[in-house]
């Protein structure tokens, strides 16, 4: 971006507040005045399955950096709920200031076009993931994505990274129940490719993990993000 870009993002009034574990960010069914940032911390879009027994589904993580519901924007309701895990400071912007960005200065424009296309892209290869992958590669492949995303925006490092998530969390997030969670989690330890201890993971063997994973980070469109 240039010096203009920036100078024209940091003149953009916004409000920014902290969320605990497990709050509400957006709720479903409202209609967004306004689109959030992740400053610090993990949030998720979480999805209620009616029925005789309720089932909740995860269908994308956001770290630092990401906006979470840009696509409310354009969309006249929010369809589903952004809630925190862990600590999450959030950063709001009222969309007048998104729509005149988008009337003023399409360069902009188009990098807000990107993270929504990188959005969907991650959401595609997660839909990927859940059909090839069984459960222990199944969860390397999240903890390969999660690193890496986290690593490029300095969050994490030396392989080492804070996952505020629960085994139900992962559970709703991956399709499996929490039992064939906490097998997949023994079965990367056992194989001396992760130490998982609380909320901090640490991978021991990056590249077992990543064969085992299958994990090729071109979908997250990282080299674009650094031009």
């Amino acid at each position: 971006m240039s010096a203009r870009d920036l100078a024209k993002l940091r003149a953009i009034p916004t409000r920014t507040r902290s969320f605990d574990n497990g709050q509400t960010i957006v709720p479903a069914g409202t209609e967004p005045t306004e689109s959030c940032l992740v400053l610090r911390g993990m949030a998720g879009r979480l999805h209620i399955l009616p029925g005789r027994t309720t089932q909740r589904v995860v269908s994308a993580l956001h770290v630092p950096g990401d906006f979470m519901d840009l696509h409310g924007f354009v969309l006249s309701e929010a369809q589903e709920s952004i809630v925190a895990f862990g600590l999450t400071e959030v950063e709001f912007v009222d969309h007048s200031h998104l729509e005149e960005l988008t009337q003023n200065h399409p360069h902009l424009t188009r990098l807000l076009w990107m993270t929504t296309a990188i959005d969907g892209a991650i959401h595609r290869q997660w839909l990927v993931a859940a059909n090839a992958l069984r459960s222990s590669a199944h969860l390397a492949h999240l903890i390969c994505e999660l690193y890496t995303r986290l690593a490029a925006v300095g969050v994490a490092k030396n392989h080492r990274m804070t996952l505020p998530l629960l085994q139900r969390e992962l559970a709703c997030i991956l399709g499996y129940s929490p039992i064939h969670i906490n097998r997949a989690v023994r079965d990367l330890r056992d194989r001396k490719l992760v130490r998982w201890s609380g909320t901090e993971v640490e991978v021991l063997d990056w590249p077992g993990l990543v064969r085992l994973a299958r994990f090729d980070p071109g979908y997250l469109d990282l080299e674009r993000k650094r031009r």
